[in-house]
């Protein structure tokens, strides 16, 4: 055998699963945070760019030593911070086609074996979540992006039924749209809106718990005499707590609202029985948004967009071009800002055929047990007090006073244990714990609870 016929055909490819399955195999049991800042980090890449290349195995070998030192594992079973999630195996093998076969998914016909399979995941979407079945889904970056999408088709529907054509006069001289949402919203909401030219939300009252005021909503949505936009939303990122929604629902279309619904995390309540009162009502709505790197479990990036009505959506992304192929039916880019990405629907296909919806169901049952578990333990620690009720897959916990509970963040994230992310609510400090693993179980419960003892004492 010649030294050609045995040589690896692609070396930087088996450089790269290596190093993949060696960080996957012990990502459970390493240090979560980082072991060096990024200014440490940016030593190990060099300042200029060298006039000759290198072979491709080799980068993949830079990389990862210069790389891995900052990698934070926030694949670990017991990593709480902000709401990330993990990477079923599944969704991560599908990623990996995903850049292999390299496709535009924003045309259906150009590349029509992804855009079967994001069709396909949609389909299983709209079933898994209760929402309706002739929906236009959309397949984002993210949370912000899926909200940023159902946003706008809500804008230029709202402004279209007011006899204003957006997209051929633009926002100038354009009816004012009243835009209505809790003190308890999420930041990607006002960021969506921003982006939108929609500027700052009318804010309604929440309660202790961050769930909007529906009588509240009633007397703001009383004086709205022209487009508004309602935004609810499901899963407070602090308490996990959901808007109520079918009295909200009804009063915003009494009023010829919009509603849509920021369910970055928590719109997968709707896959699980034990959990569906927390959304009761939603799927009324106009326009969802979630993110399935969150509680799904696939691989950064990817959100998703739903609006009830196709022609809302493709009215706000429609685009046509002469190069471009007319589609029979709205292609992918009709549904999304963007023209061209990457397939990261087939992750979510790939995540969904794998777990069926028993699977989702115990997924997301599961994480919210792991929390309910987390705070009983927690609860249970001298100076320790739960200030959310936990509902959902959040807890929020403080000590005696912020001191202290800086204190046992500290050295949490200095042990490495456990991370989860600090945060202020109801004016004080807490620390906050968000279970978004796949793979968070009991025996996570007890390393958790035991690692915050440590941390008090």
């Amino acid at each position: 055998m010649t030294r050609s016929e045995g040589a690896d055909p692609r070396p930087e490819l088996s450089a790269a699963f290596a190093h993949a399955r060696r960080w996957l195999d012990g990502v459970a049991e390493r240090p979560i945070p980082a072991s060096r800042d990024a200014a440490q980090i940016a030593e190990a890449f060099p300042e200029r760019l060298p006039a000759r290349g290198t072979a491709p195995a080799e980068v993949v070998e830079d990389l990862v030593a210069a790389a891995e030192p900052g990698l934070m594992a926030s694949q670990s079973p017991r990593f709480y911070g902000w709401v990330m999630g993990g990477t079923l195996p599944a969704s991560l093998a599908a990623d990996w086609l995903v850049s292999a076969w390299d496709q535009n998914a924003g045309m259906r016909d150009a590349t029509p074996g992804v855009v079967a399979a994001e069709d396909a995941a949609a389909r299983w979407l709209l079933q898994l979540l209760g929402l309706p079945a002739d929906a236009a889904v959309g397949f984002t970056t993210g949370a912000t992006m899926a909200n940023f999408t159902g946003l706008a088709a809500g804008r230029d529907a709202v402004l279209a039924s007011h006899g204003w054509d957006t997209a051929h006069d633009g926002l100038a001289g354009a009816p004012r749209i009243r835009v209505i949402a809790g003190q308890e919203r999420h930041s990607s909401v006002d960021m969506a809106l921003r982006y939108l030219g929609l500027g700052e939300p009318e804010l309604v009252p929440s309660d202790a718990q961050g769930r909007i005021d529906p009588a509240a909503l009633r007397e703001v949505l009383a004086g709205v005499d022209g487009p508004a936009i309602v935004c609810l939303q499901a899963g407070n990122v602090h308490s996990g707590a959901f808007d109520p929604f079918e009295d909200p629902i009804a009063a915003a279309h009494e009023a010829g609202a919009w509603v849509h619904v920021d369910g970055a995390f928590g719109l997968w309540a709707a896959a699980s029985p034990e959990l569906h009162p927390l959304v009761a009502g939603m799927a009324g709505a106009d326009s969802w948004a979630t993110d399935a790197h969150k509680t799904l479990n696939v691989p950064y990036d990817c959100g998703v967009a739903v609006v009830a009505d196709p022609v809302a959506m493709t009215r706000a992304f429609g685009h046509r071009a002469e190069y471009l192929i007319d589609a029979a039916v709205p292609d992918p880019h009709e549904h999304v800002p963007e023209l061209s990405r990457r397939a990261r629907g087939v992750p979510v296909w790939a995540a969904l055929a794998s777990l069926g919806s028993e699977g989702v169901r115990e997924l997301v049952e599961g994480m919210a047990a792991a929390a309910r578990g987390i705070a009983a333990g927690l609860a249970a620690l001298p100076g320790a007090s739960i200030v959310n009720d936990v509902v959902y897959t959040q807890v929020c916990v403080a000590f005696e006073d912020d001191a202290t509970t800086t204190r046992v963040l500290e050295r949490l994230l200095a042990e490495g244990e456990v991370r989860p992310s600090p945060s202020r609510w109801a004016g004080r400090g807490i620390i906050r714990i968000s279970v978004s693993n796949w793979q968070t179980g009991e025996d996570d419960v007890a390393r958790t609870v035991a690692a915050f003892e440590r941390a008090l004492g």
